[in-house]
């Protein structure tokens, strides 16, 4: 059977080929630096994390299983993930905390529409709520966390992931409601 692309690149990074790792960066860095930036929003931050994950890619590459197309991508996906939230925790009593009682009441399960708001936008909104909301948010619709496995992740309850889960959700409601709010008003 004939190799494709993605294992002829991993057999090459493998053998620690710094042209392979040229390659494996150019070919995933951008992705990967948004997935990073989901869950940071300080440049320096994202920069670091992901320095730090090609880090823990090189050194842990040997231990890396190809399982099919995609696998190399989620590996290294998976990497930068737990690196976004190594950082979290370690830097998470610098970061300024929202206090539920600050937020106004959201209605209840009203689903995000982010029908017609680019994609910049829409991460730009992502990137603004506070750090708990945003992270949980993250694992929960990108990572396809559930609450529970959130909740080992962070060392936070179950219900407290739940609730911080649904607050984020309300708050992006609410900024969706403003954006599409100024959008009109500008056609006015």
């Amino acid at each position: 059977m004939e190799e494709n692309k993605e294992q002829i690149l991993v057999r090459h990074l493998l053998l620690k080929e710094e042209a392979a790792w040229k390659e494996l960066f150019g070919a995933y860095s951008g992705n990967l630096t948004y997935i990073c930036s989901r869950y940071l929003t300080e440049k320096e931050d994202v920069h670091d994390v992901l320095q730090n994950s090609f880090i823990k890619m090189f050194r842990s590459i040997d231990s890396f299983e190809y399982r099919g197309n995609g696998s190399l991508k989620a590996w290294m996906t998976r990497i930068v993930v737990n690196e976004s939230l190594k950082h979290i925790k370690q830097n998470a009593d610098t970061k300024s905390t929202v206090e539920i009682e600050d937020l106004p009441d959201l209605p209840n399960d009203e689903e995000p529409d982010f029908e017609e708001i680019p994609k910049t936008v829409i991460m730009e909104m992502i990137q603004s709520l506070p750090d708990g909301y945003r992270t949980v948010f993250n694992l929960y619709v990108f990572e396809t966390k559930s609450h529970k496995e959130i909740s080992g992740l962070l060392g936070i309850a179950e219900n407290s992931s739940a609730s911080q889960f649904h607050r984020a959700k309300g708050l992006l409601v609410q900024k969706i409601k403003e954006f599409k709010m100024s959008k009109k008003a500008q056609y006015e």
